[in-house]
C-alpha cells in the first residue's frame, strides 16, 4: 500500500471521470489507468500493474475488479471500496436515465448511427489496452513473440484460446519467460 495525502480524491475524481469516458467497458479505460497508476502519480511500477491487472482477470466477475485492486494497492480498503464506487457509480446512474430515453428512440436514425459509430470506437479503446498491457508486460523478446503469436493465432484461426494460454503458460514454467 502506497498512499499520498490526498489519494483518495485523486481516486474518485479520475476514476468518475474514466467510467464516464470508458465506451466498451472498464478495459477500455485500461490505458487511462496505466497512465494514472504509472506515470502520473507513481502509485505503482509497470510490473505491478500488468500483475494487478492479470489477477483481475484470473478472478471471476466483471473486468472493472481492476479498479478496485488499483484502489486497494493506493489506498487499502478505503482505497478499493472510493475506486470501485467512482468506477460505477456515475455510469449506473447515467445508464438508468439515459436508457429510458434511449428506448423511446429506438427506431430513430440518429440513434442507429450513433450505435454504429461506437462500435468502432470500443473496439479501438479495449486494442489501446491490449497494446498497454503487452508493452507492461512484456520484458524480453521471448515474450513479446509469445504475444505476437497469440494475437496471430487468435485472429487467424478458430482454436480456443485457452489453448493459447495454456501453451504460453508451459513456455513461462520452462523459464523462457
Amino acid at each position: 500500500m502506497n498512499e499520498q495525502p490526498g489519494a483518495l480524491t485523486i481516486l474518485a475524481v479520475q476514476f468518475a471521470l474514466m467510467s464516464l469516458l470508458a465506451i466498451g467497458g472498464a478495459n477500455a479505460a485500461i490505458p487511462e489507468m496505466h497512465r494514472l497508476a504509472v506515470d502520473v502519480q507513481g502509485w505503482m511500477t509497470n510490473k505491478q500493474f500488468a500483475d494487478t491487472f492479470a489477477l483481475a482477470q484470473l478472478t471471476p466477475g466483471p473486468n472493472v475488479i481492476v479498479v478496485t485492486l488499483i484502489g486497494y494497492h493506493v489506498a487499502g480498503i478505503a482505497g478499493a471500496l472510493v475506486a470501485t464506487a467512482a468506477m460505477c457509480g456515475p455510469t449506473c446512474v447515467m445508464t438508468y436515465f439515459v436508457g429510458q430515453v434511449w428506448e423511446k428512440f429506438k427506431e430513430a436514425r440518429w440513434r442507429i448511427a450513433i450505435q454504429a459509430g461506437l462500435v468502432p470506437v470500443s473496439i479501438g479503446l479495449v486494442a489501446a489496452s491490449a497494446w498497454v498491457i503487452a508493452l507492461a508486460a512484456d520484458h524480453n523478446a521471448v515474450a513479446w513473440a509469445i504475444t505476437a503469436a497469440a494475437v496471430i493465432v487468435s485472429y487467424f484461426t478458430r482454436i480456443n484460446p485457452l489453448w493459447v494460454f495454456a501453451v504460453a503458460a508451459a513456455i513461462g514454467v520452462m523459464g523462457y519467460v
